[in-house]
C-alpha cells in the first residue's frame, strides 16, 4: 500500500492552514496559535521533543495566544481553537509519518530559540525584556520599565544570589521620603472574568471591587546591578511568588499598577502592561545560558 493511502489524517500544524478551524476571527488571527497548540498537545501525547525544545514551544504558544488577543481574537475564540488542536492531536497516531515531519521541523525551528540568551516580548504599549545570561550579582531576568512622576520604577523577576527569581519592583525616588509599603493592583479574574476594554480595545483597570491586591513581602536597598542606568540608590520591593502566577492570568492588553504608600497618606503609582508576561516567564524558565 502506498504512503498516500496510509495517511488517513492530514496534519496541518506548521505545514499548512485550514480555514475551517477558526471561523469566528479567521485563520490569519488564530492560525499560529492553533499550529503551536496542536504540536504542544501532540508532544504531551507522544513525547516528541527534548526538554529545551518543549519549553521553547510552550513559551511560543503563550506568545501566539497573546498576539491573537491583540489582533482581535476573543478568549472564547482561542479556547475553541485550543480544543480543536487537542482533538486533532488525540486523533493522530504517534507513528504517523507526517507527525515525524512536523516534529523535525519544529525541532529545527525551536532549537535556536531555546539557545537565545535575550528576547523582547513587545505588547501594545510596553515590552518585557528577558535575559537568560548567567551573572554573579543580582540581575533582571525579566523586566519592564515604568515611571512614577520623575522616579524610575522597574518591575519583573530578579535573579538573586541564591538563584531564586524574585518578583520585584525597584524604585529610585527623587526628593521625597521613602514609602512604608508597596502593592501590585490588578484585575481579579475570580471577580471579573473578562478584561475591561475601551471601545478602541485598550485595556483599563476594572472598578476597585473587582481588583486583586498583592502586598510586598519586604524591602531592602537595591544593588547597583538592578538600578536604572544613571541611578546610584534605590529600594527593591519583593512580592510573593504567587503574584507572578496572578499576573500570568491577565489578558495581555490590560494594565496593572505598582503602588507605593507613604505615611502622609499619599500614593505613588506606576502603570505597567501585562503583555506577554506569561510567555516571557516561560522563556526565562528555560534556564540560564
Amino acid at each position: 500500500m502506498r504512503i498516500g493511502q496510509i495517511r488517513k489524517i492530514a496534519i496541518t500544524a506548521v505545514v499548512a492552514a485550514t480555514s475551517a478551524l477558526a471561523p469566528a476571527v479567521g485563520w490569519a488571527v488564530t492560525g499560529t496559535y492553533y499550529d503551536r497548540a496542536f504540536v504542544l498537545a501532540a508532544h504531551e501525547k507522544c513525547r516528541l521533543f527534548a526538554a529545551p525544545v518543549a519549553g521553547a514551544l510552550s513559551a511560543a504558544t503563550l506568545q501566539a495566544h497573546g498576539a491573537a488577543l491583540r489582533a482581535g481574537a476573543t478568549e472564547a475564540d482561542l479556547t475553541a481553537t485550543a480544543r480543536r488542536a487537542r482533538v486533532r492531536a488525540a486523533e493522530v497516531s504517534c507513528r504517523n509519518p507526517e507527525l515525524i515531519i512536523v516534529r523535525d521541523r519544529v525541532t529545527d525551528a525551536f532549537q535556536g530559540w531555546a539557545r537565545t540568551p535575550r528576547m523582547d516580548f513587545p505588547g501594545t504599549r510596553a515590552s518585557w525584556t528577558a535575559n537568560r545570561l548567567r551573572a554573579v550579582e543580582p540581575r533582571w531576568r525579566l523586566m519592564q520599565a515604568g515611571m512614577t512622576g520623575a522616579s524610575p520604577v522597574t518591575f519583573g523577576l530578579v535573579a538573586e544570589e541564591t538563584g531564586h527569581e524574585a518578583l520585584s519592583a525597584v524604585v529610585s525616588f527623587v526628593g521625597r521620603p521613602r514609602p512604608y509599603a508597596a502593592r501590585i493592583v490588578m484585575r481579579d479574574p475570580s471577580l471579573a472574568s473578562r478584561p475591561w476594554l475601551t471601545a478602541a480595545g485598550v485595556g483599563i483597570l476594572p472598578p476597585e471591587a473587582q481588583r486583586r491586591t498583592v502586598w510586598s513581602a519586604g524591602t531592602t536597598s537595591a544593588e547597583v546591578s538592578v538600578l536604572t542606568e544613571g541611578r546610584t540608590q534605590g529600594e527593591v520591593w519583593r512580592f510573593p511568588d504567587a503574584g507572578a502566577a496572578d499576573l500570568a492570568e491577565l489578558d495581555p492588553r490590560e494594565p496593572f499598577l505598582i503602588q507605593f504608600l507613604f505615611r502622609d497618606g499619599s500614593v505613588a503609582t506606576a502603570q505597567f502592561e501585562a503583555g506577554d508576561f506569561a510567555a516571557a516567564r516561560a522563556f526565562v524558565a528555560l534556564g540560564t545560558i
